[in-house]
């Protein structure tokens, strides 16, 4: 049970790092991409979900009150990782035309901090609109679950991306 608690993190992770790319396309498969994109993105939403029931064991009345803060919640993270997309093609668009300034250095770290800091405001906001639903242990348990999903995105992305020049 455990092994494939964390096949599944994994594999649901590297979904949503994969999601949160954009791809370069030719402008005739521009719809086409953009529909393949949507599909994916619903995929990785459903098997997330799919991730976090089967692991909170929430009763039927905790489900009925946990899944529209879920969904608010995700709504709201989904705002950040399209922030985080920015950046980090804004990155990869300095990193590519050569020695980048210090100037696109500054703004390029300032906005990575400021994406930090909303991610962990975010929590705080939703950690009280969950505890009023949840108990604390399943609210801590969910979180773990959030925590685990994006460190290995963002381990990933560590991986991927090079330093700065």
């Amino acid at each position: 049970m455990k092994r494939q608690y964390w096949v599944n993190i994994l594999c649901l992770a590297l979904l949503i790092f994969a999601a949160t790319l954009t791809l370069p396309t030719y402008a005739e498969e521009e719809g086409n991409a953009t529909s393949n994109m949507e599909i994916l993105r619903q995929k990785i939403i459903a098997d997330k979900k799919l991730l976090v029931a089967s692991n909170m064991n929430l009763t039927e009345a905790e489900a009925k009150a946990f899944w529209p803060v879920y969904d608010a919640y995700q709504k709201d993270l989904q705002q950040i990782d399209q922030r985080l997309n920015k950046v980090i093609n804004d990155y990869a668009t300095a990193f590519n035309k050569g020695a980048m300034l210090n100037e696109t250095a500054t703004q390029l770290i300032d906005e990575a901090i400021a994406i930090e800091m909303a991610e962990a405001n975010l929590k705080r906001l939703y950690v009280p609109k969950l505890s009023k639903v949840l108990p604390g242990t399943k609210v801590a348990r969910y979180i773990q679950i959030e925590n685990k999903v994006r460190a290995i995105v963002r381990y990933e992305l560590a991986e991927l991306i090079p330093l700065v020049e």
